[in-house]
């Protein structure tokens, strides 16, 4: 997909990201425009837009957070665009829902982040933005440009702030230990590993650490935080090997079910998360960095066909 420098740039949003996309669009230094939502009683809703977006290049700003009306959203925005002559419609979606669905990893089971990839094309999308997905192979599941940011744009030079003498990164599974080198080697730490075994979803029966980690500062890594299990679980089990404190840096803070009352009672120093998905309610623990400054980055650079490789620590 190629933009047209020459047509005008308009964001607008869905219902549950305007508090994120009124900050992006101020950092990039616009206005955030007006669409309006019909419901009927029947729970059914039609948003449209209530300026001309003819010609113009269309960021829609939402994250795909349950429930299932933000994706419908986000579709409906895309094909109300699509249809208002539009000349390009570009999703900007920092958190990506239904990526844990990545593959068909028991019988008879959905592949829920393909089909969400066919329903945005169906709408008539040019192109995606998003953040730290899930698995990375969720890109090539589109047939339009993917730019896929990574908050460790954010997080590297947070934990480098806080001038940790003995960090070591941790993965909080083997599927995680990629992302952990990489932050290991940016910031020229130590790396371990959890190996952790679970019955079923969302419950870790076990978790065993490979790596040294007595006296040192933990930092555990991930995509999303959810019911905050295997995340508590770890850490409590770190401190009592011998760890000197535990810290935590995940994406996209899902934060369901029991998960605040578990980080609150946890050995958790610290949660460092990003605004990608609204916190339901403040934590003590709980801190937040914005993605705004970095999306509006991304965006002005894909608009004026510049790199946005400089963007990517990974």
């Amino acid at each position: 997909m190629q933009m047209n420098s020459t047509s005008p740039i308009k964001f607008f949003a869905g219902t549950q990201s305007i508090y994120l996309a009124e900050k992006i669009a101020k950092s990039y230094g616009a206005e955030l425009g007006k669409t309006r939502v019909l419901k009927f009683s029947d729970g059914e809703f039609q948003p449209y837009y209530e300026e001309s977006v003819r010609g113009c290049t269309v960021f829609i700003i939402q994250s795909t957070f349950p429930p299932a009306d933000n994706l419908m959203e986000l579709l409906l925005l895309i094909d109300a665009a699509k249809r208002a002559s539009a000349y390009k419609v570009v999703a900007v979606m920092p958190y990506f829902g239904f990526a844990r669905q990545d593959r068909k990893d028991k019988p008879r089971a959905s592949i829920g982040a393909k089909l969400v990839a066919n329903l945005l094309s169906a709408a008539g999308v040019d192109r995606i933005m998003t953040m730290d997905l899930h698995a990375d192979q969720i890109q090539g599941f589109f047939d339009v440009p993917v730019d896929h940011i990574y908050a460790s744009a954010l997080f590297v030079p947070y934990l480098k702030s806080l001038n940790m003498t003995n960090m070591v990164i941790a993965a909080p599974d083997m599927g995680g230990t990629k992302r952990a080198n990489a932050y290991s080697r940016f910031l020229n730490t130590e790396m371990a590993i959890c190996y952790k075994l679970r019955k079923q979803a969302n419950v870790v029966e076990d978790i065993k650490v490979i790596g040294n980690i007595e006296g040192k500062d933990m930092v555990i890594l991930d995509d999303m935080i959810d019911t905050a299990g295997t995340l508590t679980f770890a850490a409590d089990m770190m401190m009592e090997e011998g760890a000197r404190s535990v810290r935590a840096c995940a994406t996209h803070p899902v934060v369901s079910g029991p998960a605040y009352e578990r980080i609150e009672k946890s050995a958790l120093l610290e949660v460092v998360v990003t605004d990608t998905i609204p916190l339901p309610r403040e934590s003590k623990k709980i801190k937040v960095l914005t993605v705004a400054d970095l999306f509006a980055d991304v965006i002005n650079k894909v608009y004026n066909y510049q790199s946005i490789s400089t963007n990517f620590i990974q």
